[in-house]
Order: structure tokens, then C-alpha cells, then sequence
């Protein structure tokens, strides 16, 4: 594992034919940061991993791994693992024999070979499971069979493939964080590919948001979420009401008003006109016009559903508009065609 394991590209592009699949995109991974490419089918993300990993090579433009221009050096030139989406374990062999064969192009001497095994099961927390195969093994510990092949050779780089995707809700949750605190412990470059907004925004330094072959936005995951800087990273990452308004400044109050309802008090310092506001669903809280302060206004519950931890309304509002929220307290859910008064949080919404 080289102490500079960046990666690094340049006005990379990837096309198949006539159809450019990654449009000219530029980033910076820093040795041991978990950054992860996020994005919807079809925006270029695994096809940018493919790119890293060598099992595509750039149409044009430069991709540098630990300070080398790799751009045209296959995948068996470069040292960098790969967790698969499907685990491609092999159904044979035992989970030690399935390391091993990690090392098989790495000219290893078997004794070598066998305690460099040893140690990456060790990480992963399986030696216990070295003998079985993995129709025995669930399918998280199926995945950590797969990440354990992969740091075995030491990488400079460690490629994440939706490496969750065939995992129940309640054990993507463990193995995801999992993952997070094995990539922190040994301290490896790693580049994680998913479409799932609360998986990135659970283990990532930083995220990359793609979209048709671009990148929209870089950033933080609570950058992303409190500050996106255009419509689609304001509604991709995580929900988001889209509405259309004017900001109107007095020489008290700046007010963002919807046919002449006032919505939320504005703090910050745009001026005024009209814009496009989105704002989270867990930003809007039920009120009282009787204990409030804050500006507020009529709603209808045309829908609520009860989910546990928390209940999801569709709310309709004076000016025709429907709104998504999402209420985490304890209070007895509302009923359908209830009416209520809303308020907002102004910290939950961005002005684009």
C-alpha cells in the first residue's frame, strides 16, 4: 500500500461509440479518505469506477493512482481491489482458499500466501469461518469474505461496486458501517459506487454527486445536504419540496411569501425576488397559532402514514401546492383531512 494512494483525474472523458457515457469530469481523492460516487442509473458513476479500476480505459484525458499516470494501464498493471456487487466468490472453495486466491497473480509463495490470508480474515472478523464455503456463510459475511480478497494484496486502492444492493434493510446498516470502520482502521483509499443517498451520506468523507455523465456537486455529506448549489443535489440528496416564490425584503424582515402568503422568515442575503426554494420534510413541524412565534400557515392532511419512528404526511395548502413531511415526534399521528397549521424551519430549506 503506497503512503501517497491518491487518485486523481483530469478532464476524463468515456465514450462508447458516439455517446459519451463520462463527460470531461475532474476530481481529487486524498490518500485515506472514503469518498463515494453517487448518483442515479445511467449518470456515469461505475463506468468512473470501471475507469479507476483499469477495466475501462479513458476515451481521453489522464487518471493518476499514487502520483502515476495510469490512464493507459490495464487492471492487472495497477494495485487496486474491487468488491463486487455480487461478491464473485467462488462456490468450491472455502473462504480461506477464496483470500488466497486473491494473491494468485501476486507470485506468492503458498506459505506467504497462507498468513497473509490469515491476517485479512483477521480484519474482517471471520477466522473463525475459514474452513466453511459460502453457500454457509450469510450474506454479510459473504461480503466481508469479498473485502478480505480484496485488502489481501494491499491495494492502493479499494473499489466498492454497490456492494450492498443484495442485502436486507437491517443488515445493509451493519455492513455498511462495517465497511466505514474497516476502511478507517487500515486506513485504505477507498471508492465507493451506490444510488442510495442514506448509504452515502452514512460512510463518506466527501461525496461526488454525478448526473448525466457530470459532476453536479463535491462536497461533505452535511454540505450537500444543508448547502446544494443547483436543483438536482437539492432533491437528490434527500427529499426535498420544490417551490416557486418571491423573496420580499422590508426594513425589518426578509419574508419568502407564495401568492401572498408569507412562507418563512429568510436570514440570509440574497436579494429580493423570485426564486426556487427547496425544503426538507423534516423542516416543516406541525404549530399552533396560539403558542407560536414563528411565521405559519394552513394545511390539509390528505394523507398520513404511520411508519414507527416517525409519521410521512401529504399536505395540500392554500395556494394549491402539495408538500412532503416528515413529523419525528411522539405526538398521535393526524388524521386524514385534518386541518392544521405549519411552520418551517428556515435551516432545513436552500434558496437555488
Amino acid at each position: 500500500m503506497s503512503q501517497n494512494s491518491s487518485v486523481i483525474f483530469k478532464n476524463v472523458v468515456k465514450a462508447f461509440g458516439d455517446t459519451q457515457v463520462v463527460k470531461s469530469i475532474n476530481f481529487q481523492v486524498d490518500s485515506g479518505k472514503l469518498v463515494t460516487l453517487l448518483g442515479p442509473s445511467g449518470c456515469g458513476k461505475t463506468t468512473t469506477l470501471r475507469m479507476i479500476a483499469g477495466l475501462e480505459l479513458p476515451t481521453s484525458g489522464e487518471i493518476y493512482i499514487s502520483g502515476k499516470d495510469v490512464s493507459k494501464v490495464s487492471a492487472s498493471g495497477r494495485n487496486v481491489g474491487m468488491v463486487f456487487q455480487s461478491y464473485a466468490l467462488f462456490p468450491h472453495m472455502t473462504v480461506l482458499q477464496n483470500v488466497c486466491y486473491g494473491l494468485s497473480n501476486h507470485k506468492s509463495k503458498k506459505l506467504e500466501m497462507l498468513e497473509k490470508a490469515e491476517k485479512a480474515l483477521a480484519t474482517v472478523g471471520l477466522s473463525h469461518l475459514k474452513e466453511r464455503f459460502p453457500s454457509e456463510l450469510s450474506g454479510g459475511q459473504q461480503q466481508r469474505v469479498a473485502i478480505a480478497r480484496s485488502i489481501v494484496i494491499q491495494p492502493d486502492v479499494l473499489l466498492f461496486d454497490e456492494p450492498l444492493s443484495n442485502l436486507d434493510a437491517k443488515l445493509r446498516r451493519q455492513v455498511r458501517q462495517d465497511i466505514r470502520d474497516l476502511q478507517q482502521e487500515i486506513g485504505v483509499t477507498a471508492i465507493y459506487v451506490t444510488h442510495d443517498q442514506e448509504e452515502a451520506l452514512a460512510i463518506s468523507d466527501d461525496i461526488i454527486v454525478m448526473n448525466d455523465g457530470n459532476i453536479s456537486q463535491i462536497g461533505s455529506p452535511e454540505n450537500l445536504y444543508k448547502r446544494p448549489t443547483n436543483a438536482f443535489v437539492a432533491q437528490f440528496i434527500g427529499d426535498a419540496n420544490k417551490l416557486t416564490g418571491e423573496l420580499v425584503k422590508d426594513e425589518n424582515d426578509s419574508l419568502f411569501k407564495i401568492a401572498e402568503q408569507s412562507i418563512f422568515a429568510y436570514q440570509g442575503n440574497k436579494p429580493a425576488g423570485k426564486y426556487d426554494v427547496f425544503i426538507r420534510p423534516n423542516a416543516l413541524k406541525f404549530v399552533s397559532t396560539e403558542s407560536t412565534s414563528d411565521i405559519c400557515f394552513p394545511v390539509t392532511v390528505k394523507k398520513s402514514v404511520y411508519l414507527g419512528s416517525h409519521t410521512e404526511y401529504q399536505l395540500s395548502t392554500s395556494w394549491g401546492e402539495s408538500l412532503f413531511m416528515i413529523d419525528y415526534s411522539f405526538d398521535e399521528p393526524l388524521a386524514n383531512q385534518s386541518e392544521a397549521f405549519v411552520s418551517i424551519d428556515a435551516r432545513g430549506v436552500s434558496i437555488v
